[in-house]
């Protein structure tokens, strides 16, 4: 089949889901995170699922891009996964949108498996354009990925996501103001909000005070979201791009809970990356639908 033509089909069949159908996509993504997560005995089930309707948005209704996937991303928006923990997520959703075969997600964290703990490029999994196994690095690449473009003057955007834990990490705030100072307005980058890191509490383990007046110091463009609600994550990322081109990197603070559609996971830190066991796996998959099929 043409590449151009098989690109066009998979936009086009990207940009008709509903939210209904967007919704029944992340039931199913949450479904794979805990059976991979589970048939590995390790992994981080917490933050995977609490970013499951942002990243099924992103992928099946906001980004246009190619699953056919070429590493240059021209003429396409990218996405860069900086708290690379959470591929549970990120492989489920690159899976159902058909970069790779969905069973493939069954050899989650074995060896010799392409879906490491963390992604990496070495496996050359279809996808993945950056090692994030380092916190912190993600949104340096992101805003170089986002400067390449416009030297390229290709239009398309630059998608990033970060851990509320991971700004930590010094390097970003160096990246944060590169960016506003360089006016890199083809990025967007999502701040997962869910005040859990793997220690505690964020503001137990490290207290950085309000995220959003943060990005706004920096002269960033700030919008919030609760991150589980569907309708409002469409809502913000259809306004996010709206208002790139304006001179300015656009921030979303997006509040989630970690161990999103599972109520004994729901707002515990202990989730954060620990695999559950047989009898919390089926209590588990009782409360999420399977709507396209297991793996």
């Amino acid at each position: 089949m043409n590449r151009n033509y098989q690109k066009k089909n998979a936009l086009l069949l990207f940009k008709k889901q509903t939210m209904a159908s967007l919704q029944e996509i992340a039931s199913q993504v949450r479904r794979d995170i805990v059976r991979m997560v589970h048939g590995a005995n390790s992994g981080h089930p917490g933050g995977s699922l609490g970013c499951a309707d942002f990243l099924t948005a992103l992928y099946f209704k906001e980004m246009q891009h190619d699953p056919a996937f070429n590493m240059d991303g021209i003429n396409e928006d990218l996405f860069f996964l900086s708290n690379g923990h959470i591929s549970p997520v990120f492989y489920s959703v690159l899976a159902r949108s058909g970069y790779f075969d969905v069973k493939e997600l069954a050899t989650f964290r074995k060896i010799n498996s392409r879906l490491q703990g963390h992604p990496a490029t070495h496996e050359h999994l279809p996808g993945i354009r950056i090692a994030s196994g380092s916190l912190g690095q993600g949104m340096s690449v992101a805003i170089g990925a986002a400067l390449s473009k416009k030297m390229n003057q290709d239009t398309h955007l630059v998608y990033s996501l970060h851990g509320d834990g991971e700004l930590n990490e010094g390097q970003n705030w160096e990246a944060i103001m590169f960016a506003s100072s360089h006016k890199v307005d083809n990025l967007i980058a999502t701040v997962d909000w869910n005040g859990q890191q793997i220690d505690g509490p964020t503001d137990k383990v490290m207290n950085m005070g309000n995220l959003s007046e943060k990005f706004k110091a920096f002269d960033w463009e700030v919008m919030e979201m609760n991150g589980n609600d569907m309708d409002e994550v469409v809502a913000t990322l259809d306004k996010a791009r709206a208002a790139t081109g304006k001179g300015k990197p656009i921030a979303i603070m997006m509040h989630t809970i970690m161990g999103k559609g599972i109520d004994f996971m729901e707002n515990d830190h202990g989730w954060h990356g620990i695999a559950p066991n047989d009898e919390q796996l089926a209590k588990a998959l009782e409360q999420l639908p399977e709507t396209l099929g297991d793996y």
